[in-house]
């Protein structure tokens, strides 16, 4: 009497990969995944390899893995695919303060974010 197996969410020509509590502002994050949408993969991963943001490091490590799931578990060919989505999520803040005058405190905010990528095969025409 185990679970039911979930339906898959994407086509059997996509691959998912996510990257949780990854320590920037969504709006930063987001700036990053704009920067890959749309693109060959290839083409995304020099982008983000020559990028000048911090955490275009990160965003990189999950397109790999990203590509990686295409090719081991879905058996798509990694010389088609093209980033289909790439989307930026909200996550946990820590909330932290700042002695400030007169004995009150001044609030920082320092939020996690969270991205999740889907590459597509698509069919090259030939």
């Amino acid at each position: 009497m185990g679970q039911k197996k979930n339906e898959r969410r994407f086509e059997d020509t996509q691959a998912m990969a996510k990257g949780r509590m990854i320590r920037i502002s969504p709006q930063k994050l987001n700036l990053v995944a704009q920067l890959i949408r749309g693109k060959k993969v290839e083409k995304a991963l020099a982008d983000l390899s020559f990028s000048r943001k911090r955490i275009a490091q990160d965003v990189k490590k999950v397109l790999e893995s990203a590509i990686a799931n295409a090719e081991n578990n879905h058996d798509l060919d990694i010389d088609a695919l093209v980033v289909d989505q790439a989307f930026v999520g909200k996550n946990m803040v820590l909330k932290r303060w700042r002695a400030r005058a007169r004995g009150r405190t001044g609030k920082i905010l320092k939020p996690f974010a969270e991205i999740t990528i889907v590459v597509k095969e698509i069919e090259e025409a030939a």
